[in-house]
Protein backbone atom coordinates (compact mmCIF):
# COMPACT_ATOMS: atom_id res chain seq x y z
CA UNK A 1 0.00 0.00 0.00
CA UNK A 2 2.89 2.10 0.14
CA UNK A 3 3.79 4.94 2.44
CA UNK A 4 1.31 5.70 5.52
CA UNK A 5 -0.94 8.50 5.72
CA UNK A 6 -0.88 11.74 8.15
CA UNK A 7 -3.93 11.70 10.07
CA UNK A 8 -5.68 14.14 11.82
CA UNK A 9 -8.82 12.98 13.99
CA UNK A 10 -11.97 15.17 15.17
CA UNK A 11 -14.43 13.82 17.99
CA UNK A 12 -17.82 15.16 17.78
CA UNK A 13 -19.09 15.29 20.98
CA UNK A 14 -23.32 15.43 20.41
CA UNK A 15 -23.06 12.43 17.78
CA UNK A 16 -19.56 10.63 18.81
CA UNK A 17 -18.92 10.59 15.40
CA UNK A 18 -15.21 10.92 14.40
CA UNK A 19 -14.54 12.75 11.04
CA UNK A 20 -10.66 12.06 9.71
CA UNK A 21 -8.87 14.43 7.90
CA UNK A 22 -5.91 12.12 6.57
CA UNK A 23 -3.18 13.69 4.35
CA UNK A 24 -0.01 12.92 2.00
CA UNK A 25 1.80 16.12 3.51
CA UNK A 26 4.46 15.68 1.25
CA UNK A 27 2.35 16.04 -1.93
CA UNK A 28 -0.41 18.60 -0.05
CA UNK A 29 -3.20 16.51 -1.20
CA UNK A 30 -5.82 14.97 1.45
CA UNK A 31 -9.27 13.65 2.16
CA UNK A 32 -12.04 14.03 4.78
CA UNK A 33 -13.74 10.89 5.74
CA UNK A 34 -17.64 10.95 7.28
CA UNK A 35 -17.99 14.87 8.01
CA UNK A 36 -20.43 16.02 10.37
CA UNK A 37 -23.12 18.52 9.98
CA UNK A 38 -24.10 19.89 12.73
CA UNK A 39 -28.05 19.48 13.69
CA UNK A 40 -29.93 20.67 16.59
CA UNK A 41 -32.83 18.89 15.94
CA UNK A 42 -34.77 20.44 18.46
CA UNK A 43 -34.84 23.74 17.22
CA UNK A 44 -34.54 22.95 13.69
CA UNK A 45 -31.21 24.53 12.93
CA UNK A 46 -28.08 23.49 10.99
CA UNK A 47 -24.64 24.11 11.12
CA UNK A 48 -20.97 23.93 9.62
CA UNK A 49 -18.88 24.23 12.64
CA UNK A 50 -17.41 21.17 12.97
CA UNK A 51 -16.93 20.84 9.28
CA UNK A 52 -15.08 23.81 9.68
CA UNK A 53 -12.67 23.07 11.93
CA UNK A 54 -11.41 20.52 9.63
CA UNK A 55 -11.64 22.68 6.93
CA UNK A 56 -9.15 24.95 9.00
CA UNK A 57 -6.77 21.80 9.91
CA UNK A 58 -6.44 21.80 6.38
CA UNK A 59 -5.84 25.22 5.53
CA UNK A 60 -3.16 24.69 8.50
CA UNK A 61 -1.63 21.69 6.76
CA UNK A 62 -1.59 23.54 4.07
CA UNK A 63 -3.21 20.42 1.81
CA UNK A 64 -5.70 20.88 -1.37
CA UNK A 65 -9.04 17.87 -0.21
CA UNK A 66 -9.55 16.11 -2.85
CA UNK A 67 -12.28 13.92 -2.04
CA UNK A 68 -15.06 13.48 1.19
CA UNK A 69 -15.24 10.13 1.68
CA UNK A 70 -18.64 8.58 3.01
CA UNK A 71 -18.43 4.90 4.89
CA UNK A 72 -22.07 4.73 4.01
CA UNK A 73 -25.26 6.59 4.86
CA UNK A 74 -25.32 7.31 8.72
CA UNK A 75 -28.17 6.84 10.63
CA UNK A 76 -26.63 9.21 13.33
CA UNK A 77 -25.24 12.39 12.01
CA UNK A 78 -26.07 14.51 8.65
CA UNK A 79 -23.34 14.57 6.89
CA UNK A 80 -21.46 18.05 5.56
CA UNK A 81 -20.19 16.73 2.38
CA UNK A 82 -22.05 19.46 0.29
CA UNK A 83 -20.28 21.99 2.72
CA UNK A 84 -16.51 20.50 2.16
CA UNK A 85 -17.27 20.45 -1.59
CA UNK A 86 -18.46 24.10 -1.88
CA UNK A 87 -15.20 25.03 0.06
CA UNK A 88 -12.86 23.02 -1.82
CA UNK A 89 -14.11 21.67 -4.63
CA UNK A 90 -13.62 18.13 -3.38
CA UNK A 91 -15.57 15.46 -5.20
CA UNK A 92 -17.87 13.15 -2.81
CA UNK A 93 -17.96 9.32 -3.18
CA UNK A 94 -19.64 6.61 -1.33
CA UNK A 95 -19.78 2.59 -2.17
CA UNK A 96 -21.81 1.97 -5.02
CA UNK A 97 -24.32 -0.11 -3.27
CA UNK A 98 -25.52 3.08 -1.88
CA UNK A 99 -28.61 2.51 -4.55
CA UNK A 100 -29.59 -0.13 -2.44
CA UNK A 101 -30.14 1.68 0.48
CA UNK A 102 -31.86 4.76 -1.49
CA UNK A 103 -34.53 1.73 -3.05
CA UNK A 104 -35.18 1.27 0.53
CA UNK A 105 -35.59 4.53 2.24
CA UNK A 106 -37.12 6.65 -0.90
CA UNK A 107 -40.61 5.66 -0.41
CA UNK A 108 -39.63 5.49 3.16
CA UNK A 109 -40.16 9.27 2.85
CA UNK A 110 -41.71 9.77 -0.67
CA UNK A 111 -38.10 11.39 -1.57
CA UNK A 112 -38.95 11.85 -5.80
CA UNK A 113 -36.21 13.58 -5.94
CA UNK A 114 -34.02 11.08 -5.02
CA UNK A 115 -32.68 9.13 -8.02
CA UNK A 116 -32.01 5.16 -6.87
CA UNK A 117 -29.08 5.38 -8.77
CA UNK A 118 -26.73 6.97 -6.78
CA UNK A 119 -26.29 10.05 -8.74
CA UNK A 120 -26.52 12.58 -6.26
CA UNK A 121 -22.78 11.44 -5.77
CA UNK A 122 -19.35 12.04 -7.68
CA UNK A 123 -18.32 8.68 -7.47
CA UNK A 124 -19.83 5.61 -6.73
CA UNK A 125 -16.88 3.09 -5.28
CA UNK A 126 -16.60 -0.68 -6.10
CA UNK A 127 -15.09 -2.90 -3.89
CA UNK A 128 -11.26 -3.58 -4.51
CA UNK A 129 -11.08 0.13 -6.31
CA UNK A 130 -8.73 2.57 -5.88
CA UNK A 131 -8.16 5.80 -5.73
CA UNK A 132 -4.98 8.69 -5.49
CA UNK A 133 -4.08 10.26 -2.61
CA UNK A 134 -0.88 12.44 -3.63
CA UNK A 135 1.72 9.50 -3.53
CA UNK A 136 -1.01 7.52 -1.66
CA UNK A 137 -3.60 4.76 -2.97
CA UNK A 138 -6.68 4.34 -1.24
CA UNK A 139 -8.51 1.11 -1.57
CA UNK A 140 -11.97 0.55 -0.81
CA UNK A 141 -13.54 -2.23 1.04
CA UNK A 142 -16.68 -3.39 0.89
CA UNK A 143 -17.99 -4.67 4.34
CA UNK A 144 -21.95 -4.90 4.33
CA UNK A 145 -23.81 -6.16 7.30
CA UNK A 146 -24.52 -2.86 9.25
CA UNK A 147 -26.27 -1.33 5.98
CA UNK A 148 -25.64 -3.18 2.41
CA UNK A 149 -23.37 -0.02 1.70
CA UNK A 150 -20.88 -0.30 4.29
CA UNK A 151 -17.25 0.47 2.87
CA UNK A 152 -14.21 0.88 4.57
CA UNK A 153 -11.23 2.92 2.94
CA UNK A 154 -7.82 1.12 3.38
CA UNK A 155 -4.92 4.02 3.05
CA UNK A 156 -1.40 2.62 4.12
CA UNK A 157 -0.89 1.21 7.39
CA UNK A 158 -4.32 2.31 8.24
CA UNK A 159 -7.53 1.86 7.76
CA UNK A 160 -10.85 3.83 8.28
CA UNK A 161 -13.55 1.15 9.35
CA UNK A 162 -17.08 3.10 9.75
CA UNK A 163 -19.44 1.54 11.81
CA UNK A 164 -18.42 -2.37 11.00
CA UNK A 165 -16.70 -2.40 14.42
CA UNK A 166 -15.81 -0.51 17.23
CA UNK A 167 -13.18 -0.99 20.08
CA UNK A 168 -12.18 -3.64 21.80
CA UNK A 169 -14.17 -3.37 24.88
CA UNK A 170 -17.36 -2.10 23.02
CA UNK A 171 -17.97 -4.81 20.57
CA UNK A 172 -18.99 -3.96 17.20
CA UNK A 173 -21.92 -2.53 14.88
CA UNK A 174 -25.95 -3.20 15.11
CA UNK A 175 -26.98 -5.08 12.18
CA UNK A 176 -31.30 -4.43 12.60
CA UNK A 177 -31.38 -1.44 10.45
CA UNK A 178 -33.49 -2.20 6.68
CA UNK A 179 -30.67 -4.40 4.89
CA UNK A 180 -28.88 -4.92 8.14
CA UNK A 181 -27.51 -8.79 8.44
CA UNK A 182 -25.41 -9.85 11.66
CA UNK A 183 -23.81 -12.83 9.47
CA UNK A 184 -22.59 -10.68 6.33
CA UNK A 185 -21.67 -8.14 9.36
CA UNK A 186 -19.51 -10.99 10.50
CA UNK A 187 -18.01 -11.98 7.83
CA UNK A 188 -17.03 -8.09 6.94
CA UNK A 189 -15.51 -7.91 10.35
CA UNK A 190 -13.18 -11.25 9.30
CA UNK A 191 -11.97 -9.15 6.21
CA UNK A 192 -10.89 -6.72 8.56
CA UNK A 193 -9.29 -9.37 10.85
CA UNK A 194 -7.70 -10.73 8.23
CA UNK A 195 -5.57 -7.92 7.61
CA UNK A 196 -2.03 -7.85 8.88
CA UNK A 197 -2.12 -7.90 12.91
CA UNK A 198 -0.32 -4.39 13.24
CA UNK A 199 -2.82 -3.10 10.70
CA UNK A 200 -4.28 0.44 12.26
CA UNK A 201 -8.14 0.56 12.79
CA UNK A 202 -9.57 3.84 13.19
CA UNK A 203 -13.45 3.76 14.36
CA UNK A 204 -16.57 5.83 13.11
CA UNK A 205 -17.29 6.26 16.29
CA UNK A 206 -16.99 5.75 20.16
CA UNK A 207 -19.20 5.77 23.18
CA UNK A 208 -16.85 4.75 26.05
CA UNK A 209 -17.32 1.11 27.10
CA UNK A 210 -18.46 0.76 30.86
CA UNK A 211 -15.12 1.16 32.94
CA UNK A 212 -13.09 3.55 30.23
CA UNK A 213 -13.47 7.42 31.06
CA UNK A 214 -11.88 8.55 27.77
CA UNK A 215 -13.38 8.64 24.16
CA UNK A 216 -10.91 6.53 22.33
CA UNK A 217 -11.10 5.50 18.15
CA UNK A 218 -7.62 3.72 17.10
CA UNK A 219 -7.16 0.23 17.66
CA UNK A 220 -5.06 -3.12 15.52
CA UNK A 221 -6.48 -5.47 14.52
CA UNK A 222 -4.26 -7.90 16.21
CA UNK A 223 -5.86 -5.81 19.66
CA UNK A 224 -9.22 -6.48 18.09
CA UNK A 225 -8.46 -10.30 17.46
CA UNK A 226 -7.41 -10.86 20.92
CA UNK A 227 -10.12 -8.50 23.02
CA UNK A 228 -13.06 -7.60 20.90
CA UNK A 229 -16.05 -8.33 23.32
CA UNK A 230 -18.45 -9.43 20.51
CA UNK A 231 -15.68 -11.15 17.51
CA UNK A 232 -12.21 -12.20 19.35
CA UNK A 233 -10.90 -14.96 18.17
CA UNK A 234 -12.92 -18.42 18.67
CA UNK A 235 -16.35 -16.48 18.25
CA UNK A 236 -18.23 -18.52 15.47
CA UNK A 237 -20.72 -16.89 12.79
CA UNK A 238 -23.32 -18.50 14.32
CA UNK A 239 -22.67 -17.48 18.00
CA UNK A 240 -21.94 -13.83 17.14
CA UNK A 241 -25.06 -13.72 14.92
CA UNK A 242 -27.15 -15.04 18.10
CA UNK A 243 -25.36 -12.36 20.55
CA UNK A 244 -26.04 -9.44 17.84
CA UNK A 245 -29.28 -10.38 17.05
CA UNK A 246 -30.08 -10.48 21.28
CA UNK A 247 -28.30 -7.15 21.88
CA UNK A 248 -30.20 -5.49 18.57
CA UNK A 249 -33.93 -5.88 19.77
CA UNK A 250 -33.36 -3.96 23.03
CA UNK A 251 -31.34 -0.71 21.36
CA UNK A 252 -32.91 2.58 21.04
CA UNK A 253 -33.27 4.15 17.28
CA UNK A 254 -30.06 6.68 17.16
CA UNK A 255 -31.38 10.35 18.14
CA UNK A 256 -30.99 11.54 14.09
CA UNK A 257 -32.39 8.49 12.67
CA UNK A 258 -35.15 10.37 10.53
CA UNK A 259 -33.28 13.27 9.58
CA UNK A 260 -29.94 11.78 8.69
CA UNK A 261 -31.28 9.07 6.37
CA UNK A 262 -32.95 11.44 4.31
CA UNK A 263 -29.84 13.82 3.90
CA UNK A 264 -27.50 11.23 3.43
CA UNK A 265 -29.20 9.42 0.70
CA UNK A 266 -29.02 12.43 -1.01
CA UNK A 267 -25.39 13.26 -0.28
CA UNK A 268 -26.15 15.40 2.53
CA UNK A 269 -28.70 17.70 0.14
CA UNK A 270 -31.75 18.52 1.88
CA UNK A 271 -35.29 18.11 0.43
CA UNK A 272 -36.48 20.49 -2.27
CA UNK A 273 -38.51 23.26 -0.83
CA UNK A 274 -42.24 23.53 -0.40
CA UNK A 275 -44.08 25.89 -1.96
CA UNK A 276 -43.77 28.36 1.13
CA UNK A 277 -39.78 28.16 -0.24
CA UNK A 278 -39.45 26.64 3.72
CA UNK A 279 -37.19 23.55 3.71
CA UNK A 280 -38.93 20.72 5.56
CA UNK A 281 -37.43 17.08 6.96
CA UNK A 282 -40.36 14.24 6.90
CA UNK A 283 -41.06 12.36 9.50
CA UNK A 284 -43.05 9.41 8.98
CA UNK A 285 -45.90 8.66 11.77
CA UNK A 286 -47.13 5.14 12.76
CA UNK A 287 -49.04 3.81 15.70
CA UNK A 288 -47.48 1.29 17.79
CA UNK A 289 -49.35 -1.83 18.12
Amino acid sequence: MGADPAIDAFFDDATFTITYLVSDRARRRAVIIDPVLDCDHRSGTISTLSADRVLAKAAERGVQVDWVLETHAHADHLTAAPHIKSRTGAKVAIGEHIVDVQKIFKPVFDAKDVSGMGSEFDRLLKDGERLTLGGLEIEVMHLPGHTPADVAYRIGDAVFVGDTIFMPDYGTARADFPGGDAASLYRSIHRLLALPPETRLFMCHDYKAPGRDTYAWETTVADERAKNVHVHDGVTEEAFVTLRRARDVGLAAPVLLLPSIQVNIRAGGLPPPDPNGTVYLRIPVKAKS
